[in-house]
């Protein structure tokens, strides 16, 4: 399964991590090594950065010291992202900008020291920093200004598998704001608690399955780093990724229209999430209702059901 070789990718990157990070920095060491963004989520692919953060008590004093621990990882031939900060640090610029609150909301411990990390915790678990309705609204608004970018459209002939409509990034979105909610982004417990139905969590593990095997096939086909699914890998992806020639449809035609399915799937799945949020999360003031007919009204502006039976007569 496409998740198993993921996080066995990370892991590894881990194993490696760690022992330049043992190299540098002694048990008594006041540091710790995260992973964050996909590396921190373990959703490395081929081409993919690797993102760390290294906490330090006193950066300054050891500064040499990671200096030659970041060009260690440097010299492993990958794209790093790496920042260096210290627990006031970190909640400083997580209060100020919600892309680093988001990374550090998502990050994931490695290896270091763990008092440290305990006050890490302590600090990026305080309700008082963004509270949900507000991170709700600040990646909500991200949401709409990358969509605008693509027009708002899903199904651009060249689409990026990461940031285009229905992509991997709306996943993103939708589980940051449900793991500040909800403190889960486990699909299956999504369902518990009533926020998706079992056939929406399962076009949300299938889409985003899917778009991992498409993302990891197009960083091979392309020896790099690539997100955006152009015209020329389009025909060798599709054959990698079994999709073949037939009497009715090319490979290639088979290919896109999966995947476009699967992002308009990932689309309705986002769209449900986002509206849950602004319902439950946000609610309004007061509730304006506007009869449309017998069975239907409008709801501060969506479509409502004046019964819970509509349907079902």
């Amino acid at each position: 399964p496409i998740e198993d070789l993921l996080r066995e990718m990370s892991e590894g990157i881990d194993n490696i991590i760690v022992k330049l990070f043992q190299a540098q920095f002694s048990n008594d060491d006041a540091v710790a090594l995260y992973a964050v963004g996909g590396y921190g989520r373990q959703e490395v692919h081929p081409g993919s950065d690797i993102d760390i953060l290294v906490l330090a008590a006193k950066p300054q004093k050891m500064k040499r010291q990671i200096e030659r621990f970041v060009q260690s990882v440097f010299d492993l031939n990958v794209e790093v992202g790496h920042s260096v900060r210290d627990v006031k640090t970190c909640r400083n610029e997580a209060k100020h900008d919600i892309t680093v609150a988001t990374a550090l909301f998502e990050r994931r411990y490695i290896t270091g020291d763990k008092i440290l990390s305990a006050q890490l915790d302590k600090v990026m678990s305080s309700p008082r920093l963004w509270p949900a309705d507000k991170f709700f609204t600040a990646k909500y608004d991200e949401q709409i200004k990358r969509h605008k970018d693509y027009d708002n459209v899903e199904y651009n002939l060249e689409p990026n598998i990461k940031t285009s409509p229905g992509g991997l990034r709306d996943i993103h979105t939708a589980l940051w704001i449900c793991n500040r909610k909800f403190g889960t982004t486990d699909p299956e417990k999504l369902v518990e608690l009533g926020v998706l139905t079992p056939t929406e969590k399962q076009w949300l593990v299938d889409g985003r399955r899917f778009l991992w095997w498409v993302r990891y096939g197009l960083h091979l086909v392309a020896e790099r780093k690539e997100d955006r699914l152009q015209f020329g890998h389009q025909r060798d992806l599709a054959q990698r990724l079994g999709f073949v020639d037939t009497d009715g449809k090319l490979g290639v035609e088979g290919f896109m229209h999966h995947y476009y399915r699967h992002v308009l799937s990932l689309t309705e799945v986002n769209d449900i999430l986002i509206q849950h949020f602004q319902e439950a999360t946000i609610p309004a003031r007061k509730t304006k209702l506007v009869p449309i007919n017998e069975r239907f009204q409008l709801q501060n502006a969506y479509i409502g059901v004046c019964h819970d039976q509509v349907f079902a007569e």
